[in-house]
């Protein structure tokens, strides 16, 4: 029989890539659940830009200054330098990076990165995909935030890097998404802690029986394997949550509160609400409640707690 009619490769469909299945996967170090997000960081801070000047080349040698603050506010509790994503990201398919000599990184050292006027922008297909895709970049966004931060630090974040992010409901995550918070986490650990600030003791309510500004703090975040357990969660009011978050506050294996030295604030507010904390229990769980497991405890004061 005779052959039908040759179809050349450019008239074939073009798979399309699941970009936020890919950025969902990001290579990371990993080990004994250190927390390790100079990647996401990078990827945040240039859909950002993205977002205000259309996919621009952002050269190291401009930025390094913006990447090592945001390393220092939201990365983990060490030295760290942002080098090593500017770099090792072209790896993951969402980020290329080119010098005067031409396209290619020239290794993580700074130096070479300075020396060769480095440049690193959105790889050309995801720059392509979010210019297409009105709703894409907020997705991206959304993957990264809840993968790699506490949300409590969503809002702080999005504003660090220069992300407007559209109010909505839930984003799917692509198929690289296998868990789900549990929906009733809020309310267990709530009536564990009888409705008050484990911290300050706070316990607000609307019309006698609804709780407001009160919240229920993951001690190991859920995006570091953290589970939906009471035994790993806090009632916090909404200012303690997000100082916990952020590595102001933290626990000792004993339950009682410490305050980072890096911590300063001079107002009567700051000294009531925070440095007076220093060394006061915990108030709850209630008689038969499960306390903060000291496995939680301890992965919080390694990877969050500004402090030793």
């Amino acid at each position: 029989m005779p052959d039908g009619p040759r179809i050349s490769a450019s008239a074939l469909p073009q798979q399309r890539t699941d970009w936020p299945a890919r950025v969902g996967a990001l290579r990371q170090w990993a080990q004994g659940g250190e927390r390790a997000p100079h990647k996401p960081l990078l990827l945040l801070y240039a859909l950002g830009r993205f977002q205000r000047d259309g996919g621009l080349e952002l050269r190291y040698s401009e930025v390094e200054a913006d990447l090592k603050r945001l390393l220092a506010d939201f990365g983990p509790n060490r030295r760290t330098s942002p080098a090593y994503p500017f770099h090792h990201l072209v790896g993951d398919g969402v980020w290329e990076v080119r010098t005067d000599a031409g396209p290619g990184s020239p290794g993580a050292l700074v130096g070479a990165l300075r020396a060769g006027r480095a440049a690193g922008r959105l790889a050309p297909g995801l720059r392509e995909a979010l210019r297409h895709e009105p709703g894409l970049l907020g997705q991206l966004a959304r993957v990264l935030l809840d993968r790699h931060f506490a949300p409590s630090l969503h809002a702080d974040l999005a504003d660090g890097v220069g992300l407007v992010l559209e109010a909505g409901g839930p984003v799917p995550h692509g198929r690289a998404e296998v868990r789900r918070r549990d929906a009733e986490m809020r309310a267990l650990v709530l009536d564990a802690y009888e409705n008050r600030c484990a911290f300050c003791g706070f316990d607000g309510a609307l019309g006698g029986s609804v709780p407001v500004g009160l919240e229920a703090a993951h001690v190991r975040w859920w995006a570091f394997a953290g589970p939906d357990v009471v035994s790993n969660g806090l009632c916090l009011c909404s200012l303690h949550h997000r100082l916990f978050d952020r590595g102001v506050l933290g626990l000792t294996e004993e339950r009682r509160i410490t305050v980072s030295r890096r911590f300063t604030g001079r107002s009567e507010a700051a000294r009531v609400q925070v440095l007076e904390l220093g060394g006061r229990a915990l108030l709850g769980p209630r008689a038969g409640g499960a306390p903060v497991a000291g496995e939680h405890i301890v992965w919080h004061t390694r990877q969050v707690f500004r402090g030793s």
